[in-house]
């Protein structure tokens, strides 16, 4: 019981983390739980896009993000033309995630911004946004982690673990992912 008097004010029991946009959230929370997920078909894509741009999103009508995708914050992110953001993926964005024209982002995948401050004893929570360049495929089951840039054309192999940038034209896999290859399309 005395330990608890004299618990320092930087100990975890007094972490705190601010929650801007917490009505937002709870609402888009439940909207994404439910009438997003209901809104399934390609034809239906429409819909969810203007769903995904009354919550803030900036996306073109005819992206592609699936209805079981999970997104923490519509208004932290930016889809380009023709891109896809798969089934089942999560993108987790406290800061703010950009996927640029004709990317794929496949079935799976995990793509987040936040971290914690390992070397501060609150823990204190980190963000960094994610920027995914034109024509790059995240594979199945990959992890994007925050502050990391995919170059144009990169290729991250089906469940690599992404924390560096990846330079453009490049195939990256494995855990930590690690160059393998360079991407070089057989018709241009």
């Amino acid at each position: 019981m005395i330990h608890f008097f004299l618990t320092p004010p930087n100990d975890m029991a007094y972490y705190r983390e601010e929650k801007p946009h917490f009505i937002k959230r709870i609402i888009w929370n439940f909207v994404n739980a439910t009438l997003f997920r209901l809104l399934v078909g390609y034809k239906l894509r429409y819909v969810r896009n203007i769903i995904l741009r009354i919550f803030g999103a900036k996306i073109p009508l005819y992206s592609l993000v699936y209805p079981s995708c999970n997104i923490f914050a519509p208004w932290n992110l930016k889809v380009g033309k023709h891109s896809c953001i798969g089934p089942h993926t999560r993108i987790y964005n406290k800061a703010m995630i950009i996927i640029g024209d004709h990317c794929v982002i496949s079935q799976g995948a995990y793509m987040c911004t936040a971290s914690h401050d390992i070397f501060d004893t609150q823990h204190s929570l980190i963000t960094a946004p994610i920027i995914v360049k034109d024509r790059v495929w995240v594979a199945s089951d990959a992890f994007i982690g925050m502050g990391v840039n995919l170059g144009e054309g990169a290729v991250v192999g089906a469940r690599g673990c992404v924390f560096k940038d990846v330079e453009p034209w490049s195939v990256v896999g494995g855990n930590p992912a690690r160059f393998i290859k360079k991407r070089i399309l057989k018709n241009e």
